[in-house]
């Protein structure tokens, strides 16, 4: 009876602290968001777009409004410098992608990206100057097989996982990125794309490649990893730096915490100087297919 009546007390004393609490958030201009890369063998892209309220009732017109057009920007590798040209690419018939590149007019003075080398990237836009440096780090790590196995513990026998062997050489600082593609599918990254060698420095392993992932669709945790017998699957295994695998890696911890009222805020990293959000990155690149028989 004691015991009841210390519960009784003890509830009624803490439901008399509750105080209900309010914040006002204030209204905060746009950022510049940039997504810039450039790969071993191609031109440079970049996509400009201005940060939404945490807020906003995300719509296909909100977005389409977001992209920055005009810009000026200048991309060089310490020897040769090009200014880029603004495109777009229809992806309805009410929406269409922009996005900056080389002039292709200009076929000349164009150059592409090349391992071991560093680039500059300048933006002049809404009257500010933002900066950025890469490099395309060599190819140093590398996919040494593909091959496949059927899911485990799963009664579908169509499921199956892709599996690979990877070589890192020995000294930290090996820092990777990968993509997948199934047929003729867009390449999409994984769950967690990059990944640095803390645990594996110098040594050889067996991993899991999972499937990559659409993240502005749902995604089924249970189910998205696999691939299915019949498809063609092909890994895009990137080397990257030590900045970009830093935006990545905080950038997919924070995507993974959204919702979870336990994880701790994670400011992602970004390595464009001025004030905007994004990254700047250059990716080795290399290119390893299977067909998975039916």
């Amino acid at each position: 009876m004691k015991k009841l009546l210390l519960f009784f007390c003890l509830a009624v004393f803490f439901s008399g602290c509750e105080k209900k609490v309010t914040f006002e958030l204030q209204e905060t201009d746009p950022l510049l968001v940039v997504e810039a890369t450039i790969e071993s063998g191609e031109t440079p892209l970049v996509l400009l777009s201005r940060s939404l309220n945490f807020f906003s009732e995300i719509s296909p017109e909100l977005l389409l409004n977001s992209f920055v057009h005009d810009a000026d920007i200048t991309i060089s590798n310490g020897v040769t410098s090009q200014k880029l040209k603004e495109y777009s690419y229809p992806l309805s018939a009410d929406a269409r992608l922009y996005y900056y590149t080389v002039d292709s007019s200009l076929a000349g003075d164009l150059f592409r990206g090349e391992m071991n080398k560093e680039y500059s990237l300048e933006i002049k836009a809404n009257g500010k100057v933002y900066q950025a440096n890469t490099t395309i780090p060599s190819l140093a790590k590398k996919l040494d097989s593909l091959w496949w196995k059927p899911a485990p513990f799963s009664s579908d026998t169509t499921k199956v996982v892709l599996m690979t062997k990877v070589t890192d050489p020995p000294g930290l600082g090996n820092y990777i990125r990968y993509f997948t593609r199934t047929g003729n599918g867009p390449f999409l990254p994984g769950f967690t794309s990059a990944f640095d060698d803390q645990v594996i420095d110098g040594t050889t392993y067996e991993i899991e490649v999972e499937q990559g992932v659409d993240r502005n669709a749902d995604i089924d945790l249970e189910e998205y990893s696999f691939f299915h017998r019949g498809d063609t699957v092909t890994v895009k295994f990137c080397n990257i730096d030590k900045a970009t695998f830093d935006f990545w890696r905080t950038m997919e911890y924070s995507y993974s915490s959204i919702g979870n009222p336990f994880s701790s805020p994670t400011k992602v990293l970004s390595n464009i100087r001025g004030g905007a959000l994004g990254y700047f990155g250059g990716y080795a690149v290399q290119y390893k297919s299977l067909i998975i028989p039916k």
